[in-house]
């Protein structure tokens, strides 16, 4: 691993969680994030290694290796707020409360298959990001 990289853990068989994923790396012009699957060996490694319970969490964790992991809408606003031109708007939904956060996310988490679609396998990434996957 990348020293600086923080690690972003996805639902790789989710469409959402592609679309998003992509939309990450495109605006990601400092190279900051490094990604996995959570269904992929090391995306299992990472979530065991910090005792994070899939079942709970299954869209979206964010790694800062050897500082602290985000879950649920923190990670997403997190991933954000490393983003140029989200920063602010991160910021702005970091106002709302936790819960109510993670109530609106988990909605969201909950209906992704039926409203996005699913996919049979994991999405394989292109040779030109394939360094930013981990294996």
């Amino acid at each position: 691993m990348e020293e600086g990289k923080k690690i972003v853990l996805f639902d790789g068989v989710c469409n959402l969680c592609n679309s998003s994923i992509q939309f990450v790396i495109k605006h990601d012009t400092e190279d900051v994030f490094r990604y996995a699957a959570l269904q992929s060996e090391i995306g299992q490694q990472l979530t065991s290694e910090r005792n994070i319970d899939t079942s709970n969490v299954d869209s979206i964790i964010l790694i800062d290796p050897g500082v602290a992991y985000y879950t649920k809408s923190d990670a997403a606003l997190e991933i954000g707020s490393l983003l140029k031109g989200y920063r602010t708007l991160s910021k702005f939904f970091k106002f709302f409360p936790l819960g109510f956060r993670n109530v609106i996310y988990d909605f969201v988490a909950r209906n992704r298959y039926k409203w996005y679609g699913k996919q049979d396998a994991c999405m394989i990434p292109t040779p030109e990001l394939k360094a930013k996957f981990l294996d």
